[in-house]
């Protein structure tokens, strides 16, 4: 795997300290409603992510205006959220073409490991000496 396309989640050595965190795989999937959709969008479109990496089945093409409008969500959605936050509860998003009755499901699916060390350059702050 090249160090541009490596991922993060399969990495080997072992760290110096804990810096593992998790975050939630996603699928996001394009559902009907009662009104008709307008963008180029079919009912049961997905795509799914798992770290920084979106995915999509062969030969499937996703409208940008769409995802351009749930890319800020998903960070927020890969991560454990309060019970009472809207973020925990709220899966469904509108199309933002105000003429199109296109709805996109966010929905976790799992979740991976990942390692600080691996997904940035920036090194934890040191751990505190215990007194």
């Amino acid at each position: 795997m090249s160090e541009t396309n490596r991922d993060p989640a399969r990495h080997t050595t072992p760290p110096a300290r804990d810096d593992a965190f998790t975050l939630f795989d996603l699928r996001v999937e394009v559902i009907g409603t009662d009104r008709p959709m307008v963008c180029n969008h079919q009912v049961g479109d997905y795509f799914t992510l798992r770290g920084e990496n979106l995915a999509f089945p062969a030969g499937q093409t996703f409208p940008l205006y769409p995802l351009a409008a749930l890319l800020p969500l998903l960070p927020a959605k890969q991560r454990p959220t309060h019970p009472n936050d809207w973020m925990t509860t709220d899966a469904d998003i509108a199309c933002p073409d105000p003429h199109c009755g296109g709805r996109f499901r966010i929905t976790r699916t799992g979740t991976t490991t990942f390692r600080h060390a691996d997904v940035t350059l920036v090194p934890l702050p040191p751990t505190p000496e215990p007194s």
